[in-house]
């Protein structure tokens, strides 16, 4: 657990799950490795592996061999699990992040 300014212990919870942060990481490089992912998020490239599986069966992404890697496409159509988001396509959190990588590039030439 992380310490917080009084050294009282506090949660190290997050807003994003690990399948959220992988699925992440594809729409931002469709062609990326498991063990740079795995790397990115700080999970194991095993773990990596088994949320991607989760992900493809789940119809969430399709993966494909080009040459000796795999390339990634995201249904951004498909919804949320949770019942109360069911009825929202990941696509909205996808769009939410891309606007904000956008906003990073425009600021960082300015």
């Amino acid at each position: 657990m992380a310490e917080n300014s009084s050294d009282q212990p506090s949660s190290s919870w997050t807003f994003l799950t690990h399948h959220a942060r992988v699925l992440l990481e594809i729409a931002h490089d469709p062609q990326a490795r498991l063990r740079d992912i795995a790397a990115v998020i700080g999970i194991t490239e095993r773990a990596a592996q088994g949320i991607v599986t989760d992900l493809h069966q789940a119809g969430y992404l399709t993966r494909a061999k080009v040459g000796r890697r795999n390339h990634y496409t995201i249904n951004p159509d498909q919804h949320f699990r949770y019942p109360t988001e069911a009825g929202v396509p990941i696509g909205v959190l996808l769009d939410i992040f891309a606007r904000h990588d956008q906003a990073l590039h425009v600021g960082q030439r300015r």
